[in-house]
């Protein structure tokens, strides 16, 4: 029969106040006394649950897994330009190689040829059009890992290909209004301004700064590269054992890849040997072709990339390129401000869009914009689809302001500490950002405060500046910046998890949970907060592998 809830379960959440008044309701009394009996308190340091495995080379990774009997290897053949047409492959040239079993191209994939995460614009083998140097063309399946690098390295003598001049710069790209997705915009006045009247306040400000600003990529450069393994189950089912920070994402891009349901295909995954964003989206090429390849063979496949072979088909953090104008007063404060902001995205959207949305979102940073306009494109380029990397565009974003306040710094020969502090947030006025969102807590100038007093920070900035002035070749530097950065996804439904935690009966306790472990120690984390709230010691809970058939519909593991 079915109970009323708790009443405790049916509360109001406590009415939003600085977190200093408001700390003592958010914790449970008796959950904190059972929890500190057990030594299991959340903040307690605790060795990371593996650690000892790390440390002995025994904690499994997917290439790690016993291989079954029969299982074959496959290596992608990649494109040698970067743009133009696929006129033809030499597949009969590709299967007379030394063990090799099967060669697949665009035409063998039974479901779906893409993998792209949002926008369906990735073939997972080309379908025609080569549009970046290292895509790939065409899958090479063989009895041996060896033999089947051999065979994929024939690529340029195999395929026949008609070269186009490529696209290769965020400017370019601009120039030719080649986006992979439409544009951005987002324009506030704090006075009701519009664009052109933002415009007008930045050009008659007492101080105008204009200029451009280019900022580089950055490769995940993860230990482990990406790695798939699938296996085919009765009834057409399929296992992937895959390297990725999204299970649930590549459960249903294999699916479409093999044109089966998702409930067909099952994507596991322990760990990972780092991630960095890299593993988000882009595993999902690697997952649907070993995923194919094993269904058409009837035999398990595994895909695992050399270092080469990863920088040459995988995307890292998108470059960009800034023009910005910029009006302020004597103080350095910052009275209006148009940017435009160009990422080199690659050749297809991966998840570019999310990351530019970020971008302009962190370019106020700490920072009161009264009046601002910012346009975001994301260029479409013949080079690897950029992807995910650790900040997710708010770096992107953040740079290009705190560069402004460093170029108006020294234009007004003042302390780049000073300049920004007459642009942080304030608390009841001056507080609301260019995405209309109040800033609340708001302990910017405390904090700042206390770091320049406990870091000496003006008695270490005149002593280098001494040195500098010294020194007629090595130069010193001196920097405190401040950051605000957004800790959810902009989608507001990503922001979701969930987990499935046995209690057994002899009091041990299994738990499984939608994120997945890249060394950050997360499920470390969660064991804590399980043990936290049971009241029970931390060795008493066990995390279990990420499992799509456990725990559904996840989001990314991702910051």
């Amino acid at each position: 029969m079915n109970k009323p809830l708790a009443s405790q379960l049916l509360q109001r959440p406590a009415a939003f106040a600085p977190y200093q008044d408001n700390q003592q309701l958010r914790i449970d009394p008796a959950a904190e006394a059972s929890a500190h009996a057990a030594g299991a308190r959340v903040g307690i340091s605790q060795a990371h649950e593996s650690a000892l495995l790390h440390v002995t080379g025994s904690a499994t990774y997917t290439d790690d897994i016993p291989e079954l009997a029969g299982t074959l290897h496959c290596v992608l053949g990649l494109a040698p330009v970067a743009a133009g047409r696929l006129l033809g492959v030499d597949v009969d040239a590709l299967r007379a190689m030394p063990g090799v079993v099967q060669v697949f191209t665009a035409a063998d994939i039974p479901g779906s040829n893409d993998w792209g995460s949002i926008v369906h614009d990735d073939p997972i083998l080309c379908d025609g059009e080569i549009r970046y140097l290292g895509q790939p063309v065409f899958a090479v399946v063989a009895e041996t890992r060896e033999q089947a690098r051999r065979a994929a390295a024939l690529a340029k003598q195999v395929l026949r290909v008609e070269a186009a001049p490529p696209v290769l710069t965020p400017r370019e790209a601009h120039a030719r209004g080649q986006y992979v997705v439409p544009p951005m915009h987002l324009v506030r006045s704090d006075s009701g301004l519009d664009e052109t009247g933002i415009r007008a306040r930045i050009a008659g400000a007492p101080h105008r700064l204009q200029g451009s600003l280019d900022v580089g990529g950055q490769e995940q450069f993860y230990l482990e590269g990406q790695i798939s393994y699938a296996i085919p189950k009765e009834a057409g089912g399929m296992h992937v054992h895959c390297s990725t920070q999204h299970p649930s994402e590549m459960q249903h891009l294999v699916a479409h890849a093999l044109g089966v349901p998702a409930h067909a295909v099952l994507v596991e995954c322990r760990r990972m040997g780092g991630g960095f964003g890299g593993k988000e989206s882009q595993s999902a090429l690697f997952a649907c072709m070993a995923g194919v390849a094993a269904r058409r063979l009837a035999r398990p496949v595994k895909l695992r990339l050399d270092r080469d072979d990863d920088f040459m088909i995988t995307g890292r953090r998108h470059c960009f390129w800034y023009e910005y104008d910029v009006g302020y007063d004597d103080a350095g404060r910052i009275l209006g401000a148009a940017v435009t902001m160009v990422s080199r995205a690659g050749h297809s959207a991966d998840l570019s869009a999310p990351v530019m949305t970020r971008a302009l979102c962190h370019f106020d940073n700490a920072y009161w914009l009264p009046e601002v306009a910012m346009h975001g494109f994301c260029g479409k380029t013949n080079t690897q689809s950029n992807t995910a990397f650790r900040g997710f565009g708010g770096p992107q974003g953040a740079i290009a302001i705190e560069y402004i306040l460093d170029s108006i710094a020294r234009t007004l020969g003042q302390d780049p500490l000073a300049v920004r502090r007459a642009n942080f947030y304030g608390r009841s006025e001056r507080n609301v950002t260019p995405y209309l969102q109040p800033v609340r807590d708001n302990v910017i100038h405390e904090l700042v405060d206390q770091l320049e007093e406990r870091s000496d920070y003006q008695a270490r900035r005149a002593a280098v500046a001494a040195y500098n002035a010294a020194s007629p070749v090595l130069k010193r530097g001196l920097a405190l910046t401040p950051v605000k950065f957004g800790i959810s996804f902009n989608v507001k439904h990503f922001n979701q998890a969930g987990a499935l935690v046995h209690v057994y009966t002899d009091g041990s306790i299994l738990v499984n949970h939608g994120g997945t472990e890249m060394g950050q120690g997360l499920n470390t984390k969660v064991a804590q907060v399980v043990a936290h709230e049971l009241g029970v010691a931390f060795e008493r809970v066990r995390v279990t592998a990420t499992d799509t058939s456990k725990v559904a519909n996840t989001s990314a593991t991702a910051a």
